[in-house]
């Protein structure tokens, strides 16, 4: 596994399935119903959640739009789509790049896309498909990671990890802070064609049954199992154990700030 596959997030089927039973109830879960709110999603609506991962929103979206309403769950990960698909009833799951979104134009009134454009390879390009699929008059929302400095557990973890197994395994998990900085955010998004777009901050908070719970949802639903072994994985849960106690409660989970930066941005309707 390279820097670039952890920078685009990639996983194997195996790894999708940890995700989805540890990162999607400890991270994602939580923050599936805000970006709704944020789009707007109601009853009726045709929505195209984009790198949908294993679907925790497009699920919400689908629960939102209800039987009149059509939802699509898009991602480049064949081990993700392949999860969701085994539940998610009633939703359309697409193998596919954002970037080249094999879909007519105006063919949605919401495009969602909750914690994957960091990934995307050209992220530009990825929010300019979304807003030629988008209909006039709909709305995108999105998310993104709020800095790694404002999510403490995350910043002590990465440190770890750097000082455990180096650079490479550290960048892997800062690769979904990259734009947890507003300016570098806006910028993205004035470059795709979001200029004016609404950024808000919201906070979060990231729960771990334990710390290693935590340990093994970050090596193995997520792109350092090339860089940490099983030996790797017991010698970290130590040493975090020993190292990262200040994030442990009385009954032994982990929980800390997770905060996140959600964009929202309408297509103007053309004028008469």
């Amino acid at each position: 596994m390279t820097t670039s596959t952890a920078a685009t997030g990639q996983l194997s089927t195996s790894a999708a399935e940890v995700y989805d039973a540890f990162f999607v109830p400890a991270l994602f879960g939580a923050w599936a119903g805000p970006l709704c709110d944020a789009a707007r999603v109601t009853a009726g609506s045709s929505v195209l959640d984009v790198a949908c991962g294993t679907g925790a929103t497009t699920r919400e979206a689908a629960r939102r739009a209800g039987d009149a309403g059509q939802v699509t769950g898009l991602d480049r990960n064949d081990g993700m789509i392949a999860v969701a698909r085994g539940h998610g009833a009633g939703i359309t799951w697409v193998e596919g790049r954002a970037e080249s979104l094999p879909f007519s134009s105006g063919s949605f009134d919401v495009l969602l896309c909750q914690f994957g454009l960091m990934f995307f390879d050209d992220r530009a390009a990825a929010l300019g498909e979304m807003r030629r699929v988008l209909r006039p008059g709909g709305r995108i929302a999105l998310s993104v990671w709020d800095s790694a400095s404002n999510s403490p557990g995350y910043a002590a973890m990465i440190a770890l990890i750097e000082e455990m197994f180096g650079d490479q395994a550290a960048d892997a998990l800062r690769a979904p802070f990259v734009l947890g900085d507003p300016a570098d955010l806006a910028a993205v998004l004035d470059a795709g064609g979001l200029g004016g777009a609404q950024v808000t901050t919201r906070t979060g908070t990231a729960r771990f049954a334990s710390i290693r719970d935590w340990v093994r949802t970050d090596v193995r639903g997520w792109t350092l199992a090339d860089f940490i072994d099983d030996a790797g994985v017991e010698a970290l849960v130590a040493s975090a154990e020993r190292q990262l106690g200040q994030f442990v409660g009385p009954d032994g989970g982990v929980v800390f700030p997770a905060p996140a930066h959600i964009a929202t941005w309408e297509k103007g309707v053309p004028e008469a």
